[in-house]
């Protein structure tokens, strides 16, 4: 073996760890935007649990964060929740740095 073919799988490795890392943060985000939700909603524990897992799953929809807004949207709008896009937009926002660091330093 070369020193670059070292090195390339060396970035290949770095790579897949960061994609699954992504993937990681990004379901631990929703989790916790499903939860925020279901807060919001006033649904009991259970439920709560149960509806963090459908927002989850919203994301294998299509590719990117429509999906997920769209369903948080969709559905805190029929509960009478007052909400806007915006808002929601923030809150995932807020989420991704809250499920970054729970990952990066689980304790």
């Amino acid at each position: 073996m070369t020193t670059f073919d070292d090195r390339e799988r060396a970035f290949e490795t770095k790579f897949a760890r960061d994609e699954d890392m992504m993937f990681r943060i990004v379901s631990r985000r929703n989790k916790l935007a499903g939860l925020w939700a279901a807060d919001k909603m006033g649904l009991s524990a259970e439920e709560a649990d149960a509806y963090a897992q459908a927002v989850i799953q919203a994301e294998f929809e299509e590719a990117g964060d429509e999906d997920v807004i769209r369903k948080l949207l969709g559905d805190l709008t029929a509960a009478k929740v007052e909400i806007d896009d915006a808002a929601i937009r923030t809150m995932l926002d807020d989420k991704a740095v809250e499920a970054r660091r729970q990952l990066m330093d689980p304790e």
